[in-house]
């Protein structure tokens, strides 16, 4: 067990870590990005379409945050 907390392993925390932030952020960014719809139009709601758009887009953010928060994170951990 003590072997996984080894550089070798750094891929696989920064991969592990990526994965325990990435549902958080993605749903934090995509209701920030609705709230921000909502104001831009000025209407009380967003289409499911446009929910939807902004979802996917929300997860390709959200993805590359987490791995390059993870990436360093993890790096300066094993330092």
């Amino acid at each position: 067990m003590q072997s996984l907390f080894t550089p070798e392993y750094r891929w696989l925390w920064t991969i592990a870590l990526m994965a325990a932030l990435f549902l958080p952020v993605r749903r934090f960014i995509w209701v920030l990005t609705v709230r921000r719809a909502v104001e831009k139009t000025g209407e009380d709601m967003v289409d499911d379409a446009e929910r939807a758009r902004l979802l996917r887009r929300a997860g390709i953010s959200a993805a590359l945050l987490c791995f390059v928060f993870s990436y360093f994170y993890v790096h300066t951990l094993f330092k």
